[in-house]
């Protein structure tokens, strides 16, 4: 099974890759574009056996800093071939 993990900053929380975003995108003429937050995407394949819960462990322990950082967790279906 294929799993995203969304990582976001949680709100409050200074967010300098984003700001360098928004300024770049200023620089290059883009108008309209009030705030920009970076964030990251990680996509696991997992076996059908890992469940739910051992997913949100693995997203606790290493891939997201639960103290600045909120985490989804979303299930891709698979495209029959």
């Amino acid at each position: 099974m294929k799993v995203r993990v969304f990582v976001t900053l949680k709100h409050g929380v200074l967010d300098p890759q984003g700001k360098a975003i928004h300024h770049a995108l200023e620089g290059l003429g883009f108008e309209g574009v009030n705030d920009v937050r970076a964030g990251k995407l990680i996509e696991l394949e997992l076996a059908d056996t890992v469940l739910e819960s051992e997913i949100e462990e693995m997203c606790r322990k290493l891939l997201a800093n639960t103290v600045i950082e909120n985490y989804r967790i979303e299930q891709v279906e698979r495209v029959p071939a």
